[in-house]
């Protein structure tokens, strides 16, 4: 995580740190008195990310937490999130390594777990100052970002022990049907219906192309990137990890993508540095993929209409939230003209794929 990235803890987030340390006292050995100093991470906006530096024993931690308001099935399950890394972990060595988990409600009300953090920078809207990021280290760096994905994409999964991740056959199937019963639960007044996309994906979605590992939210900015050479040194944000179908996982991926001749509204909603010279564009990323791990891509669009329609989802929870006030971060009032944008992503694809 940067620098830049870190705050003074929000009163809405605000926890009791005494009782986090004490309980930390008995679960993580080496951990003593103070109480440790904590800043809140700014960035992403599911679980809720805390740094605690222990200055006096040269060491810091990450902690994760649910956010206030709502929930959505098992998207802020913090507990299911620790036992993914937990057992990730030794097949895919970029997750973050775990420490303790706590569910005591008594402690700050909620479940918690903290993790050691990762040293190196996080890429956000813009690089770091003085970070070189050349066209020729762009597309090594995009690259990289296509063939980590692959890399849990190829783990068996009961080779690794990890069988019993998800739900099995069916996976697609139960995305579409999943997703759209959760955009409409948080649909607001002044956002789309969804009602032609979700219905092209009900009547065109294919059986899964495979059963793998799916972190299930694979952005640039949940690399944690050695600055200097670029290597990634860890990987993010592994809450919704499961077994299912690894195009899916690309497909959503690939909504979080800017590119460079992406119009003003995709530039608008641009979090990552994707659209820099040399990046790799979202066709190159599928071509890639595609040759690295010899899955068949004839249903891409499918698989991109999905990504789109989740990510307008996410946005849509997000901004429910704030509509009804249950957080007043600034940052989600402007997220229903986005929701608007990714619905008309999606039927512009759609009528692509009808040759239309």
């Amino acid at each position: 995580m940067n620098d830049t990235d870190r705050s003074a803890v929000r009163a809405e987030d605000a926890f009791d740190v005494e009782g986090v340390h004490a309980w930390l006292e008995r679960h993580v050995e080496g951990l003593s008195s103070p109480a440790p100093d904590v800043v809140q991470f700014t960035g992403g906006a599911s679980n809720l990310t805390y740094l605690l530096s222990c200055p006096h024993l040269g060491r810091e931690l990450i902690l994760r937490r649910p956010p206030a308001g709502g929930k959505a099935g098992s998207a802020h399950d913090v507990a299911r999130e620790y036992r993914v890394q937990e057992a990730l972990k030794p097949v895919f060595p970029l997750v973050p390594e775990v420490r303790a988990l706590c569910r005591d409600p008594s402690v700050i009300g909620t479940d918690f777990y903290v993790m050691d953090k990762v040293p190196g920078v996080v890429l956000r809207g813009r690089p770091p100052r003085g970070m070189d990021l050349s066209p020729g280290r762009a597309r090594a760096l995009s690259e990289t970002f296509v063939d980590t994905l692959a890399d849990p994409h190829r783990i068996d999964p009961a080779a690794a022990g990890l069988a019993d991740l998800g739900r099995g056959a069916g996976y697609v199937r139960r995305q579409v049907e999943g997703w759209t019963r959760r955009y409409e639960r948080a649909r607001t007044w002044n956002t789309p219906s969804f009602r032609r996309v979700t219905a092209w994906l009900a009547e065109h979605r294919p059986d899964d192309a495979a059963l793998r590992v799916v972190h299930n939210d694979w952005r640039l900015d949940d690399f944690v990137l050695d600055e200097k050479s670029l290597r990634v040194t860890g990987v993010l944000d592994w809450e919704l990890a499961t077994l299912g179908d690894p195009l899916m996982d690309l497909g959503s991926a690939l909504a979080y993508w800017v590119q460079a001749d992406d119009g003003r509204a995709a530039r608008a909603m641009r979090r990552r540095p994707s659209r820099l010279p040399g990046m790799l564009t979202r066709t190159e990323i599928v071509e890639r993929y595609r040759d690295r791990t010899g899955l068949s891509t004839d249903d891409w669009p499918l698989y991109e209409v999905f990504g789109l329609f989740r990510l307008a989802v996410i946005a849509q929870q997000i901004y429910h939230r704030y509509h009804h006030e249950q957080t007043r971060n600034p940052a989600f009032r402007n997220l229903w003209p986005a929701v608007h944008y990714l619905d008309h992503r999606c039927r512009t694809t759609i009528r692509r794929a009808r040759g239309g």
